[in-house]
């Protein structure tokens, strides 16, 4: 048969999807599958990677082609992305040796990641890796390894992320696209010569040990006879090098141009603002965008859906067991409530560091606090003034963009978090700035499906997918609101500052 659609999967936090596409980007058939995330101690986020990683995109591979009645030699190419980045150690046979530890909500490193800086110098890595270390790098949570689980550390033949887990489950190859190397392994790479360096830290680990760097939409390999067994896929189709689930969200958005900025709300918040040139700060990440000769600035908090979940699970319970009588929607009851709290929660400041932080602040011991709280305050008024913690959150970090530089011209939102347009509204109002929000909400998966088709020249270029975007919402800055938000937000820098001794000590 002719191949006429593109496959992409995405693995997250708490949800794993897959699109499969036509070539002119319409969607054919889509899949989700929930999952848990692990949290073993305090400060840790692990997910087992043969359950979820691979386990979820078999699952999805196979209900995909189960629903959309099409034959799997029907696909062209195939897409993955995946949150980014992890630490797996495998044996040679590509097995895991313990869970994935995840990205910078896992913040067990700290302590490595000073023995590291005062190693390497927090200057020389910044010059050489263009980020400096943080609870997001790959080094001190191998580091971690090292020191805590030495015999897993012993046996390990590689050190993957998830998507490079999941293009050895497909292909037997491992490799890693120039995005995640240089936004996280850290310091590991050379955000100049673009190639990994481990000159001073071989005695941690070996370049051998690392996988190949390729280009995003380069071919990583082709699906296997194992996994086609276990995908439904066909054996011999190609699979690109794949990226993580952020990047691939902002190619499902149309974020490719200088100027071009996507905020995605999910269980994180993440941004990725285009550059037309490398720019380094210690705020904030780089790295080389997608394609040869493209750059991005990156940005991330490490709780912020996650956060509005904990709210749910723990202080809404009566409206988690409504939702299961009535059908209403936990989230909807809350967000209706939290409409009837004017701008600013009257006076209720939070700060949403839960799990540490990540961008600007970079501080894996920050706490998470409610401030301000009084006998006038309600359930209402805390779950509001978290959505407003964030907004505040996501205004720092883009406010160091600006100050270096960069001009954000259009802003597109994404990701789950998108369904909450209160939640939008108030980062509108508290960064003065509108947000467009595509029809289509589906993300990384997306993406990946695009990003695949990209490398196999099914679709000829990203310039043409644009074109797809159809936008649903956009959200105008109410200056009133903003207005009551410049104080609270001078308050809330404050507020981290005079507390952050205290936190440390905690």
């Amino acid at each position: 048969m002719s191949k006429k659609y593109l496959l992409g999967i995405d693995i997250g936090t708490y949800e794993s999807k897959g699109v499969l596409i036509n070539f002119n980007g319409e969607i054919v058939s889509s899949h989700a599958v929930p999952h848990d995330l692990l949290t073993p101690k305090r400060g840790w986020a692990e997910h087992d990677a043969n359950e979820v990683w691979w386990g979820d995109f078999c699952t999805i591979s196979n209900s995909l082609l189960d629903k959309s009645n099409i034959n799997s030699d029907e696909i062209a190419a195939i897409g993955s992305s995946a949150i980014a980045p992890d630490v797996l150690p495998v044996d040679k046979n590509g097995e895991p040796l313990r869970n994935g530890i995840l990205y910078g909500i896992d913040t067990r490193a700290d302590k490595e990641i000073e023995e590291m800086e005062n190693q390497l110098g927090e200057a020389e890595v910044l010059k050489k890796s263009g980020n400096k270390l943080s609870s997001q790098s790959v080094g001190p949570k191998i580091l971690w390894l090292k020191k805590n689980e030495p015999e897993v550390y012993k046996k390990t033949y590689k050190f993957l992320t998830a998507t490079s887990f999941i293009i050895n489950k497909l292909t037997n190859n491992y490799v890693i696209d120039h995005y995640t190397a240089a936004a996280g392994f850290i310091p590991f790479y050379d955000i100049n010569q673009k190639k990994w360096d481990i000159e001073e830290n071989e005695d941690l680990i070996k370049e051998d040990q690392l996988p190949k760097i390729q280009w995003t939409t380069e071919t990583a390999g082709y699906v296997s006879k194992e996994a086609a067994l276990q995908t439904g896929l066909e054996a011999g189709t190609p699979v690109i090098t794949g990226t993580a689930d952020a990047a691939a969200e902002a190619i499902s958005a149309g974020v490719g141009d200088p100027g071009d900025t996507m905020f995605m709300y999910g269980s994180s918040f993440f941004l990725i603002g285009i550059t037309e040139k490398p720019i380094i700060d210690s705020r904030i990440w780089s790295a080389p965008f997608l394609f040869p000769d493209t750059y991005c600035l990156l940005g991330g908090m490490s709780t912020t859906g996650t956060l509005t979940r904990w709210f749910r699970d723990n202080l809404a319970k009566d409206l988690i067991e409504n939702e299961e009588l009535a059908g209403i929607n936990a989230y909807t009851n809350l967000i209706k409530e939290s409409e009837n709290v004017p701008a600013g929660s009257e006076g209720l400041i939070t700060l949403p560091y839960f799990s540490g932080e990540r961008t600007p602040i970079n501080d894996p011991l920050a706490k998470g606090v409610f401030f301000g709280l009084s006998l006038i305050h309600k359930r209402a008024h805390l779950f509001r003034s978290i959505l407003e913690g964030v907004g505040h959150g996501i205004k720092n970090n883009l406010d160091v963009l600006i100050e270096l530089g960069y001009d954000p011209k259009k802003l597109m939102a994404v990701g789950g978090g998108t369904k909450n347009l209160l939640w939008l509204q108030i980062v509108s109002d508290i960064c003065a700035r509108s947000q467009n929000v595509p029809e289509i909400t589906i993300g990384a998966s997306y993406g990946s499906a695009i990003l695949a088709g990209l490398g196999t020249g099914k679709i000829e270029s990203l310039e043409e997918t644009k074109t797809w975007l159809k936008m649903e919402d956009k959200i105008i800055p109410d200056q009133n609101n903003h207005k009551t938000y410049q104080a609270n937000h001078k308050a809330f820098l404050e507020l981290y500052e005079s507390t952050k001794t205290l936190m440390h000590r905690m």
